[in-house]
């Protein structure tokens, strides 16, 4: 009774952001015109391959330039198809989808990473591109490893819903003249990292050795330091019914890391989404920040190359570095489109070499597009090769985290990013939240065994 309870009220909760967000989205397109094609399981059309289409970038005002430029790209390659750009916050995203899947206005392509794939594929919205991608001239010059990752979020039938664009991972950004200015070595271990952060902390001088995720986004952060400390490498038992994330070692970890706050950071830290941690960073002397490939360019533009290193995530117990998957990130085409032909003559031009490796050069992050990879500006990326090296020459192993299942967005951003302030504030345990997050995944995870079998 009481897991039925539990799960009503997340539906709840679900159902009271949809109705209050719809009608935002209401006055939106009386003042704009629709801008999407439908809701979900509208069956939409191949339509005449020409005309207008709509696409969602999921991480508008970031990367509003760059897809602007293959746009602008596409139009003249393509002259009978316009394309409708909107570009909307990451943080915005899921729930202006969730709530078009409601009531209509789905665009006809939009971005698809890992991390809502399931979600999105579960209420049949979005159209398998197998098929599409068999025929295509980018057949067998995508990554396979980003192919099989979108695949494996996407569900249990081994359908791609979503084609890779690009790959992130996890960055420890550390500025390299504070470092030297203190005698400290580069934070390559958890313990070179702590003694750093503590060193490097004057808040008579607002001066910090760390900001810590506090805000939308938190979960995946506090996950890695997690597992990275204590080297647990798999996010389930051996029988794949009871997540990890709450074993003793990991608790310990939460609660060290945890314990940063405010002791060696700033107190805004509390409510800071990745783009407040981001610009601060680059505007402060604060010196380490944890985030992904992706902002990698905003560092270079607010401190120069010759200020900071990004090096992957530290290595923990016995020297092994363990880090959870980051989301890659996708182009999907949602079922409802009028006019898939003109979508998917977008997605394949968006993820062929040029544009791809132009994206992802922008974006600081490792290209889908095998032609791509070879491109010169990835080896003098330095972030972006030793990510590319760490993944790919045995120092690392990846913690998978559960993409596919359906709740899993709900669970770690809407169910818990609000109890992990109350972690960070002292209002609640380490251990508490950690329990409670695990008989959220458990559960999850048992509906999602017995649908499997």
């Amino acid at each position: 009774m009481k897991t039925s309870i539990h799960r009503s009220s997340r539906g709840g909760r679900r159902s009271v952001a949809a109705v209050a967000l719809s009608a935002v989205l209401a006055l939106t397109a009386t003042a704009c015109g629709d801008d999407g094609s439908g809701s979900a399981g509208d069956k939409g059309a191949d339509g005449s391959g020409k005309g207008e289409i709509v696409f969602w970038d999921n991480n508008g005002g970031i990367r509003t330039e760059v897809w602007k430029k293959i746009i602008a790209d596409f139009e003249k390659a393509n002259p009978d198809i316009d394309v409708k750009y909107v570009g909307i916050a990451a943080t915005e995203y899921q729930s202006k989808v969730d709530t078009a899947l409601q009531g209509g206005g789905l665009p006809d392509v939009g971005g698809v990473g890992a991390a809502m794939l399931a979600g999105f594929a579960a209420q049949n919205a979005l159209e398998p591109l197998d098929d599409r991608l068999g025929k295509s001239s980018l057949n067998g010059k995508l990554n396979e490893d980003m192919v099989k990752s979108l695949k494996a979020a996407g569900g249990r039938d081994d359908t791609l819903y979503s084609i890779p664009t690009s790959a992130n991972n996890g960055v420890l950004y550390y500025r390299t003249d504070l470092f030297k200015q203190a005698g400290l070595d580069e934070p390559t271990t958890w313990d070179n990292f702590y003694e750093a952060a503590d060193k490097l902390t004057d808040k008579g001088k607002n001066e910090f050795g760390y900001t810590i995720r506090g805000g939308a986004g938190s979960i995946a952060q506090a996950l890695d330091a997690m597992y990275g400390q204590s080297g647990i490498t798999s996010f389930w038992d051996t029988g794949n019914e009871k997540t990890t994330v709450n074993d003793p070692k990991n608790v310990a970890a939460l609660e060290k890391y945890v314990g940063l706050f405010k002791k060696v950071t700033p107190a805004a830290d509390l409510n800071n989404d990745f783009t407040k941690m981001v610009a601060q960073w680059d505007s402060g002397t604060i010196g380490m920040l944890n985030h992904n490939l992706g902002s990698y360019q905003d560092h270079v533009k607010a401190l120069g190359v010759d200020k900071f290193r990004g090096i992957p995530q530290p290595v923990g117990p016995g020297g092994k570095r363990v880090q959870v998957s980051n989301p890659v990130d996708g182009l999907g085409m949602f079922k409802s489109s009028k006019n898939k032909d003109a979508a998917w003559k977008f997605i394949d031009f968006a993820t062929s070499k040029a544009e791809n490796s132009m994206f992802n050069e922008a974006a600081g992050q490792v290209p889908s597009n095998n032609d791509a990879a070879k491109d010169a500006w990835v080896s003098k990326a330095e972030p972006t090769k030793l990510a590319a090296e760490a993944l790919s020459d045995g120092s690392t192993t990846i913690v998978q985290l559960p993409y596919y299942l359906p709740d899993w967005n709900t669970i770690s951003k809407t169910d818990n990013e609000p109890a992990f302030q109350k972690v960070m504030n002292g209002s609640m345990s380490a251990k508490d939240f950690l329990d409670t997050l695990a008989d959220q995944l458990n559960e999850a995870q048992t509906e999602w065994n017995e649908q499997k079998g």
